[in-house]
């Protein structure tokens, strides 16, 4: 089981003041059974086309977090239940988009954690267009391919290297 995130931020003064250890702006919302996840980061950068977002659940978790840069779109989603669902199955740890979500409900049914800014109804294009294992801004932070994350109900943490929390 993983420490709260506020008892890792109290823990670990040196590694906040030195980088080592960001917390992401507060500006998420919860969505999911698992409120609380963590693993190796995943990053990927698209906008309003969730084509490489699907490709990424589709393979093995292995419980890592897929970080999706969705440019902070909200102009549609770029994440929805079908690719969560098989994420879950797939074993990802958790998703953080930066950008909307849909089918709220049936993702709130999986058991994985997924964090993104909004909900919204209509779908993304499907051009294949975007960038994998890139450094990503997010929230106020960057983070990059194979760091680590930690999220619970206060917030989401990244680190450079695993924490033994």
């Amino acid at each position: 089981m993983m420490a709260a995130t506020a008892e890792v931020c109290d823990a670990n003064p040196q590694l906040i003041a030195s980088g080592e250890l960001r917390a992401l702006h507060p500006i998420f919302q919860i969505y999911g059974r698992r409120q609380v996840f963590s693993g190796p980061v995943v990053t990927l950068k698209v906008f309003e086309d969730n084509v490489l977002v699907r490709g990424f659940l589709e393979e093995k978790g292995n419980g890592r977090v897929l970080v999706v840069d969705g440019g902070g779109s909200m102009r549609c989603a770029i994440l929805g239940g079908n690719p969560v669902q098989q994420a879950q199955n797939n074993g990802w740890a958790g998703i953080v988009v930066n950008g909307c979500i849909r089918d709220v409900d049936e993702i709130n049914g999986c058991d994985i954690g997924v964090r993104a800014l909004a909900s919204h109804p209509m779908k993304a294009n499907k051009k294949g267009i975007g960038e994998k294992h890139v450094a990503v801004t997010i929230a106020g932070t960057r983070i990059s391919d194979g760091e680590w994350l930690y999220a619970d109900t206060d917030g989401i943490l990244v680190s450079r290297t695993e924490l033994s929390v």
